[in-house]
């Protein structure tokens, strides 16, 4: 099913670029619905799309040579996935999997690649997310060598917090305890203990889907559990 031009201007990346080029882009556009856990994009293969979340939640992960999964990052509404195929055409990385019912809208790589040239500030702002994404891992990386459970936990949070709030009491989309687990190598019931812990100490509230994080009580436990 192709998209509609007003489809394609609800997403940041897109909404810079001239309308007629936009128009020249519906057509091309595929909508995509998976269920919760279907597999979105599979690791290997080349993805021959750029991807972008209309609605639900999806997660790329990974698995280690033991076969433990490994959860890398979340993929929220309004943002897209798999940029790093669109640009060197080569293997994808990782998996993408639906966290729940998603819809996804599909854009051809041999359509979007042209306009990276013909479009500066689009490629401008896909080496800014790439960028991103690879702090992001060197952060993962720094978050799994902590011994510390609750610090381990705590950091990982921090990383989920919106980048340069400055509020003090933040919402984030509240991920599962499982999810949470895979991403810092724990149990689920390691998590659900420190959740538990880290509620009565008030640094954090659920509020619906949304989890409500005191961000400077968050920071002063992991300094005080790093000294």
């Amino acid at each position: 099913m192709a998209a509609h031009l007003l489809l394609l201007q609800q997403f940041p990346l897109l909404n810079s670029l001239p309308v007629s080029t936009l128009q020249q882009l519906a057509p091309e556009a595929l909508l995509r619905t998976f269920n919760k856990r279907e597999m979105v994009l599979a690791k290997g293969p080349t993805s021959p799309y750029l991807g972008f979340l209309l609605e639900g939640r999806l997660q790329a992960l990974d698995f280690t040579l033991d076969g433990r999964e490994v959860g890398l990052y979340f993929i929220e509404p309004s943002d897209y996935f798999a940029e790093l195929c669109l640009i060197d055409e080569g293997a994808q990385p990782e998996f993408v999997i639906s966290l729940e019912r998603s819809q996804v809208l599909l854009l051809p790589n041999p359509v979007m690649r042209p306009l990276l040239s013909a479009h500066p500030d689009l490629s401008a702002n896909i080496s800014r997310r790439l960028a991103a994404r690879v702090r992001q891992q060197i952060l993962q990386r720094q978050v799994l060598a902590l011994t510390n459970p609750l610090q381990r936990i705590a950091a990982q949070l921090q990383i989920l917090l919106p980048p340069g709030t400055t509020n003090i009491q933040v919402q984030v989309r509240a991920p599962t305890h499982q999810e949470l687990a895979i991403m810092v190598n724990l149990t689920r019931e390691t998590v659900t203990r420190t959740f538990q812990l880290l509620h009565s100490q008030g640094i954090l509230t659920r509020l619906g889907d949304e989890l409500v994080v005191d961000r400077l009580k968050l920071g002063e436990l992991t300094k005080e559990k790093s000294k």
